[in-house]
């Protein structure tokens, strides 16, 4: 998943990120509000990890003009701030969870796996596909107890269109949100679609998987009809 880490103190700012790439996430840094505002206005993310006390902006401004480019993105709100009246600000303009300094690095990452569960209605870690179930703890892709074998990036994408189950996801979508931000010029759709065949040939060596679906001219969806 595509994660945005708005934190003025660049070291902390650097540490998390350095923590959630070795948890398979792709993150971006901004370091101040109006970089954030930027980046949040071309790209999309899935979570914006925020800091609200930023030296040219109110946070919670942000999140009000962030939510207006992009209803879907998850905030959680990463601040010292302690007072009462901000966290209830910070939830009612969208705030998914609110996380005060200090904080252990994987008490964040649990919060973000929480608020993922929430948003894309997974009612636990693991997630299962026909005859598959992708175990998330180990990033492994099982059938009737065997692993199948599969790259990092197959893997994450076939989770992020199991996590978006039944939604038609763009090639477009799927680059940005697995390989990072890219400009347009740099992308190539059948980059996306080989991976995919890649991806359906491993499976149908050990079950068909209808429910990988290709929508001609759009992109492709997991469906739960099968």
């Amino acid at each position: 998943m595509n994660v945005l880490i708005v934190e003025d103190e660049k070291s902390l700012a650097n540490e998390i990120a350095i923590f959630l790439k070795r948890e398979n996430f792709l993150c971006d840094m901004a370091y101040n509000g109006a970089e954030a505002s930027e980046k949040i206005a071309v790209n999309l993310y899935d979570f914006v990890l925020l800091d609200l006390g930023l030296p040219d902006y109110d946070g919670l401004d942000l999140i009000r003009e962030a939510k207006k480019n992009n209803a879907d993105v998850s905030f959680i709100i990463i601040t010292a701030r302690g007072a009462v009246e901000d966290r209830i600000k910070g939830l009612d303009l969208g705030a998914d969870d609110y996380l005060p300094k200090p904080f252990a690095l994987p008490e964040l990452h649990a919060r973000i796996m929480a608020v993922a569960r929430r948003k894309f209605s997974i009612p636990s870690p693991d997630i299962t596909l026909g005859e598959f179930v992708m175990i998330m703890a180990g990033r492994k892709l099982m059938h009737d107890n065997h692993e199948v074998e599969m790259t990092k990036k197959e893997f994450d994408l076939l989770f992020y269109l199991a996590i978006n189950r039944n939604k038609v996801l763009t090639r477009h979508q799927l680059y940005e949100h697995i390989w990072g931000n890219m400009l347009d010029d740099q992308y190539d759709s059948n980059f996306i679609d080989v991976h995919i065949k890649n991806i359906r040939k491993k499976l149908n060596v050990r079950a068909p998987a209808p429910w990988l679906e290709t929508v001609r001219g759009v992109g492709y969806r997991i469906s739960t009809d099968y």
